[in-house]
């Protein structure tokens, strides 16, 4: 009952709970995303006094469903910021196939050592808007059984602009504390599909990156995604959010579509 189940320190097997809506044998980009962003943060050595302030993830082809190894290093430290890169390897295989590089920037000394500003009108809170079913998926068990969904404004088969509060119901690694920043990463890749803007069944819209910035640490069980997709005729899309907890807002994310029509 959770996204992962740990082999060792950097080895993990996928459960089925990560299965994505496209393909029975390949993850939603989700949980990976925040497999990557705890292994940025949990590597040997990471500094305390440093957090994820962008973090940027190449999804470069499916993430099959199976046992994982994942490895990080610095690229470039600093006194008041480091980058961290991250890969995902499929056991087996030689090449990954999934990237992450994240920004951490050091906090400051201090509960008030520098004034808070936070931008953005709050949203109703998801204790008052009631459960949204996923769209249909052709498999019982997956991402869309392992996230609770709740819509303030649009829903999965209504094109437009979306806003959705998500929770796991599932742990990230099985026996492990998740943390509220395993839940926001597992979210934010949901941003296409809550702002879906063309018809699922004619249509395919994939994105091949997702960039989370944080301007604050998330707090509590909640993650909101205030999504909008725009689609130029080329075929190109984005899919731009508003990241919030129940607090406020916490920062962006933002992802590049391939839009084309289903063969």
């Amino acid at each position: 009952m959770a996204f992962f189940e740990r082999i060792s320190a950097q080895r993990f097997l996928a459960t089925e709970y990560t299965r994505g809506p496209w393909d029975a044998g390949a993850q939603h980009a989700g949980p990976p995303a925040a497999l990557l962003g705890r292994a940025v943060e949990e590597r040997p050595g990471a500094r305390s006094d440093m957090r994820i302030a962008r973090i940027t993830y190449e999804i470069l082809r499916p993430v099959p469903i199976g046992p994982v190894q994942i490895t990080t290093k610095v690229l470039r430290g600093g006194r008041s910021t480091e980058v961290v890169e991250a890969e995902l390897v499929p056991l087996g295989a030689t090449a990954p196939v999934m990237l992450a590089r994240a920004l951490r920037i050091r906090v400051a000394e201090g509960a008030d050592a520098v004034p808070a500003v936070v931008p953005g009108p709050e949203l109703p809170p998801p204790g008052e808007v009631g459960v949204t079913p996923f769209f249909p998926v052709p498999w019982e068990t997956g991402y869309h059984t392992a996230m609770e969904t709740r819509f303030t404004q649009g829903a999965f088969m209504e094109p437009g602009p979306g806003t959705c509060w998500m929770r796991m119901k599932v742990p990230l690694i099985a026996g492990e504390e998740t943390r509220p920043l395993d839940r926001v990463l597992v979210a934010a890749d949901s941003g296409n599909g809550i702002s879906a803007v063309m018809d699922f069944g004619r249509y395919v819209f994939v994105n091949s990156d997702l960039t989370v910035h944080l301007h604050r640490h998330p707090a509590g069980e909640w993650a909101c995604v205030q999504a909008r997709t725009s689609v130029d005729a080329a075929g190109i899309g984005l899919a731009d959010a508003v990241l919030h907890d129940e607090k406020g807002p916490i920062g962006r994310s933002a992802q590049s579509l391939f839009v084309a029509p289903r063969s």
